[in-house]
């Protein structure tokens, strides 16, 4: 049986986990160019064993094709939604075919047989997991699946600019049917999702009797959370479609279907509004967690609605990241499925320093759980995306934001060899205040040198460059757009 654990987004009880096991050993495991140095050796050292960690888990040569473990290691398979979130790390460590491989098998699996869900967990023999799997009427599966599964391949979409993700027919068929029939068969339209029941009615016996009384197989939880069955709606299944309707919205537009762009922004909007509106507790100042089966809202969270940037700016913003924050520093040593993706949070939202200890304790030797594959993953997507702050807008044209979040401990990082698309790139940070940024290879490409502060001008090349200035979050952030040729190595700094 699953091992419940409420530390995770939105109360998260792991959804792939259960006794934790060794990961056996398979053919073809591949090597990543991805490499760090810094004057922070902790920083080094933690870097280098999630490294050596995830890679341990990436496979070749099964006939489900490129894999990587995102499940309980020994179980040879990959779900949902620890693809979903272990796929940056993944992504930064040059492992770009195994998430389009892994992602295009969710998305082939969409079927109306199974109400327009996908397979919750493959195993390396490309058979739905029977851990999670037993009929099309029978099987394991949380709803914000379908919507994770599509921000993480808009996601990777942007970093790796593969058409595939927005031609390919499984994913254009996949992202259609999720946020059309999928949103309609479980009643999760904005203007439904407050009244729904939590099963489809009407159930056949069969379905009757596995998803009141069997603890295997559940199907349409409404959240991430699994010990509870008492509710209809989680917070961060509405956290997870708002940001799969912003991400569609983005895809039919670059497909050219305007109308179908505008219907999904609307619908993110109407989302949103629900999000920072209707379950937010004004009296405490927090954000409620889930929607009972009497429909009264109850418990509160922080981390899914900053997750997915589905708050509100000022207090409601501020107000989470403090409750976020509070939950980090007294997380259970344990859930790691929890803490591995709060440091990938609160770097965005400018608490550095509660995200550096994070990274430092997850890599500590000895962490309770440490091996479990979302921990490495994590870890690494987090210095990338975090601490060194790289970031893909989404332009038309190629554009690699960085943003420097090094702490006191970190005077200087430095990462190489991390693939944009068919670029590798080499950024150094010297503190919060300067950047060099080398295009290794591939063409010539667009580079948003940004940092945190408000300044009228960055020093470009020692020259004077007159600096765009915006809110970012709950701070604000100054930048400079520079055309970096193949091979070219640039240098930005701020005023200190």
């Amino acid at each position: 049986m699953r091992k419940p654990n409420p530390l995770f987004i939105a109360t998260l009880i792991w959804a792939c986990a259960m006794p934790f096991a060794q990961a056996s050993a398979k053919k073809g495991s591949p090597t990543s160019k991805l490499e760090i140095s810094s004057s922070d050796q902790r920083l080094v050292q933690g870097f280098d064993w999630a490294k050596k960690q995830a890679m341990a888990y990436a496979f070749t040569g099964d006939p489900v094709g490129l894999w990587y473990e995102a499940a309980l290691p020994g179980r040879e398979a990959f779900c949902m939604r620890d693809v979903s979130h272990q796929s940056m790390g993944a992504q930064a460590l040059g492992l770009a075919a195994y998430n389009r491989n892994m992602l295009r098998l969710f998305a082939a699996n969409i079927s109306e047989s199974k109400d327009w869900c996908s397979y919750w967990e493959i195993d390396r023999n490309n058979h739905p997991s029977s851990a999670d799997y037993q009929s099309d009427a029978v099987f394991w599966y949380n709803l914000p699946a379908n919507f994770d599964v599509l921000d993480s391949c808009y996601r990777m979409y942007l970093w790796t600019g593969d058409p595939a993700y927005i031609q390919d027919s499984a994913f254009v068929n996949f992202y259609a049917r999720t946020m059309n029939e999928y949103v309609k068969r479980w009643n999760l339209n904005p203007d439904q999702i407050m009244t729904r029941q939590r099963w489809l009615f009407p159930l056949t016996e069969e379905e009757h009797r596995e998803q009141q009384h069997a603890s295997k197989f559940r199907r349409g939880i409404p959240g991430y959370n699994e010990r509870d069955r008492n509710y209809v709606a989680g917070i961060d299944l509405l956290a997870t479609q708002y940001a799969a309707y912003r991400d569609y919205a983005d895809i039919e537009s670059r497909r050219g279907d305007e109308a179908a762009s505008q219907e999904a922004s609307a619908h993110a909007s109407a989302i949103k509004n629900l999000i920072n509106t209707t379950w937010w507790n004004a009296k405490d100042n927090h954000f409620y967690s889930a929607l009972d089966d009497q429909h009264h809202l109850k418990g509160s969270d922080a981390a899914a609605v900053l997750y997915r940037d589905a708050a509100d700016d000022g207090l409601k913003m501020e107000s989470a990241l403090k409750d976020l924050i509070a939950a980090a520093r007294h997380h259970s040593e344990c859930g790691v499925e929890g803490e591995s993706h709060y440091a990938e949070i609160l770097y965005r939202y400018g608490a550095a320093d509660t995200a550096y200890s994070i990274i430092m304790d997850l890599t500590t030797p000895g962490h309770c759980r440490q091996e479990y594959p979302e921990v490495s993953y994590s870890v690494i997507g987090a210095i990338t995306t975090g601490l060194m702050g790289v970031d893909i807008k989404p332009t038309r044209a190629k554009v690699i934001e960085t943003l420097p979040a090094l702490t006191p401990q970190t005077a200087w990082a430095e990462i190489r060899n991390l693939p944009i698309g068919s670029n590798s790139v080499k950024i150094h940070h010297n503190g919060i205040h300067e950047t060099v940024f080398t295009n290794q290879s591939g063409p010539a490409l667009v580079w948003q040198a940004a940092f945190p502060g408000t300044y009228s001008h960055l020093r470009v090349n020692g020259r004077l460059v007159e600096a765009h200035r915006e809110q970012y979050h709950l701070s604000h952030i100054s930048w400079v757009q520079i055309p970096v040729g193949a091979g070219d190595t640039v240098r930005v700094s701020a005023p200190q």
